[in-house]
């Protein structure tokens, strides 16, 4: 564990936080992240919430975000087990962040397909 602080440089290619933002730039991570915001949420709902995602990748990417500090993770002794979620502190801070990429493309959606047409239609000058 580092007790220094150290100046990390994005722009360099072997500075670690190249790695949080591939995480960061997935759309599953987004999207859960965006789903912890109001609360805690089980597995299953999340799975639900979330249409398009397998139990293996949801399961996967929770375990990338609980590692890098963004979530937690609750097991309950029930039958069957539930699992919850929730964010941490840490993962607090990218709330807002989050939803406005998240929610970006949902207002902004009709412009990106009309850019798309007229890229595609247009003369090939590329």
């Amino acid at each position: 564990m580092m007790t220094m602080l150290q100046a990390y440089n994005v722009y360099e290619d072997r500075c670690p936080t190249r790695l949080v933002l591939d995480r960061l730039a997935d759309k599953w991570a987004l999207l859960i992240l965006d789903r912890l915001e109001s609360g805690p949420v089980r597995f299953n709902h999340l799975r639900r919430d979330i249409k398009g995602i397998s139990q293996k990748v949801l399961s996967q990417t929770l375990k990338k975000l609980e590692r890098d500090g963004l979530l937690s993770r609750a097991v309950f002794a029930t039958v069957p087990v539930t699992v919850e979620y929730t964010l941490t502190p840490l993962g607090r801070t990218l709330t807002q962040t989050v939803a406005a990429l998240a929610h970006w493309a949902e207002h902004n959606m009709d412009a990106v397909l009309a850019a798309q047409e007229a890229y595609d239609t247009a003369p090939s000058a590329r």
